[in-house]
């Protein structure tokens, strides 16, 4: 009978270590693309530069004025250097984790999100990001979102 007790309980302990080295890697992605946002209101391009991976890729989706979407590709130079342009608002993207998956080195994040400039609503949608996990831990190296001013979510 003690030998059965010892088994659960090895069994339990497994599962809590288990769940609490996700719930650790969980914490680090999610580390990593808060700390691209924190870096956008703090018009921080340090911040921003150690969110992303060398290689990286940004995307979104836009609606063209006549009603066709497109997706634009920019360069994450191009992205800093805009965050970086004097302004006296603060560019606030106020995020909601809605699904995080994690297989060894590579995470995929979905968010939703809704952008705001100041106190001013500007815009919603959805963040897609890709992470890779390396030498230097989590970072970002695939971001594509959409962009819309309507049927945005009042919880965020």
């Amino acid at each position: 009978m003690k030998q059965i007790y010892l088994f659960l309980l090895l069994i339990v302990l497994s599962f809590d270590q288990a769940f609490a080295q996700a719930k650790s890697e969980e914490d680090a992605v999610t580390a990593t693309i808060n700390l691209l946002f924190d870096g956008m209101r703090n018009a921080d391009t340090a911040m921003l530069r150690k969110a992303f991976a060398t290689k990286n890729t940004l995307e979104t989706i836009v609606k063209m004025k006549d009603g066709k979407s497109v997706v634009r590709t920019e360069n994450i130079n191009d992205f800093i250097k805009s965050i970086a342009i004097p302004h006296t608002e603060k560019y606030d993207e106020r995020i909601v984790f809605t699904k995080i998956l994690i297989d060894a080195n590579l995470a995929s994040v979905w968010t939703d999100y809704k952008f705001y400039i100041g106190d001013k609503f500007s815009h919603c949608g959805v963040n897609s990001f890709q992470l890779f996990k390396g030498e230097d831990g989590w970072k970002i190296i695939y971001l594509i979102d959409t962009r819309r001013k309507d049927n945005c979510s009042l919880s965020l």
